[in-house]
């Protein structure tokens, strides 16, 4: 069984068991799971449901693994001949999450 879950701009195709990185959500002191409720496909085999936009009652319980950061962007702005440089990095924020249940 998979679902097609939307978080933020982002749409992830899982199965339980799969372990994933999305982006980072501000959790609570001692919160270790995460709900998605914006399930817009479930399939199964040959058999799917498909949400106009979400299906109803289906809900994706994942289990937080770990927060961790990306790789490092480098950000780099220039005009020629002025004497203009700016340079400035990003590192991107990730939750890693494992699927633990799929319910509808």
């Amino acid at each position: 069984m998979y679902a097609i879950i939307e978080d933020g701009a982002h749409q992830y195709k899982v199965q339980e068991g799969d372990i994933l990185e999305v982006q980072h959500h501000d959790l609570d002191e001692g919160q270790n799971t995460l709900d998605f409720d914006r399930v817009l496909m479930i399939g199964d085999g040959e058999d799917h449901k498909i949400g106009q936009p979400v299906v109803e009652g289906a809900k994706v319980r994942a289990s937080v693994v770990s927060e961790l950061k990306g790789e490092k962007v480098t950000i780099i702005k220039f005009r020629r001949r002025k004497g203009y440089r700016v340079k400035q990095g990003h590192r991107q924020r990730y939750v890693r999450l494992k699927v633990d249940k799929i319910e509808f």
